[in-house]
């Protein structure tokens, strides 16, 4: 037993123990301007308090739904961490969140955060603070709070970890999917910024059969390195949906194309009656999936299963306001393509036509 008398009394502290108050507070401080600027109607965006608040009825809202979601990046945080690369990794860690708000029909209205590392680095934590804020200004929402926790022997090196969590609201009676999903309905699709934020276990691990280094340019885009081509954050889909949405197009369902592809993320707004038919011919792969399917020697089924393959989200859409709908999007700066129709299921939730371009 150990003889707390004999102890020194001024042998230990917080800091020595790894956790740094001091640099806590610093970050608060640098990363101040940055919330401010997500400022919105019904938060002021400012930080420090024991919680955040938000004003529905100073955002406009009678009879408001509240919709949640939380997610994180996955392991596309190790190839920010390994290159040292960390502004735009805040972006995706929105996207993930607020784009599946928008899918049913809500307005993402604020977000937290929560960033964890073994060593508090006051740069890094900023950098990656300061993506979280870009990402809330696309996304139109307001960063009301977060956490930073620093965790010695919980977390080594320079390693991290990111969650974070968007509450949105819409009207009651207006939320997605609408009960009128139907046969015929058209499928169209907004095209991705690249991997996104899904499959990055199955990316690294191509990238290490490849044997090129991060910081050589991608064989998929020479104008980049290959870390700054992976690294592009995910598609924030937020404003022209909306937008859509409130100009009552026939948006009936939308799916977040994420973890599990097309395979897994469509049916999840559909009856069980019905069943989407693609042809992927038209769904436009872009380089990068073409190289990882190449190296890894990846078949199309692991590849519509695993990745968005270009196209980050899917609606369906009345057949009679389809052209409206893609045209109102392609205005809006989400060049939208059809690429398929609901059809009465038969077999698979999900039903391919053609091939992608591997």
């Amino acid at each position: 037993m150990t003889d707390v008398q004999n102890l020194p009394l001024n042998g230990l502290s917080y800091k020595r123990a790894g956790v740094d108050i001091d640099a806590g507070n610093a970050l608060v401080e640098a990363i101040k301007p940055a919330v401010r600027s997500t400022r919105r109607p019904g938060a002021d965006a400012e930080i420090g308090g024991f919680g955040g608040l938000f004003d529905l009825k100073a955002a406009g809202f009678v009879d408001p739904v509240l919709v949640a979601a939380n997610d994180g990046v996955g392991t596309k945080l190790k190839i920010a961490i390994d290159t040292g690369n960390h502004k735009t990794i805040g972006i995706d860690l929105v996207a993930m969140c607020v784009n599946d708000i928008i899918v049913q029909g809500a307005e993402p209205l604020f977000f937290l955060d929560y960033f964890a590392t073994g060593r508090l680095d006051v740069e890094t934590g900023t950098a990656i603070v300061n993506g979280i804020a870009e990402g809330c200004r696309i996304a139109g929402c307001a960063l009301i709070g977060g956490e930073t926790a620093e965790m010695p022997g919980m977390y080594h090196g320079h390693d991290y970890d990111l969650a974070g969590f968007a509450v949105g609201a819409a009207e009651r009676g207006t939320l997605l999917p609408r009960a009128d999903v139907a046969e015929g309905d058209v499928l169209v699709a907004l095209p991705s910024s690249g991997v996104h934020s899904n499959g990055f276990s199955l990316v690294r691990r191509v990238v290490e059969i490849s044997g090129l280094d991060w910081f050589l340019p991608a064989p998929f885009d020479e104008t980049q390195s290959l870390s700054d081509a992976l690294l592009t954050p995910t598609r924030i889909y937020v404003k022209p949906l909306l937008a859509a949405l409130r100009d009552g197009l026939g948006i009936k369902a939308m799916a977040h194309i994420t973890g599990g592809g097309f395979v897994d993320n469509i049916p999840r707004v559909l009856p069980d009656s019905l069943s989407a038919r693609i042809d992927l011919h038209k769904v436009g792969l872009p380089p990068v999936f073409a190289w990882l399917a190449r190296v890894g020697g990846l078949s199309q089924d692991e590849m519509v299963r695993t990745f968005n393959c270009g196209v980050g989200m899917v609606l369906a859409v009345a057949a009679d306001e389809a052209d409206a709908v893609i045209a109102h999007l392609t205005a809006a700066g989400e060049p939208a393509h059809a690429i398929g129709r609901l059809e009465a299921r038969t077999g698979a939730a999900v039903v391919f036509d053609g091939a992608l371009p591997l």
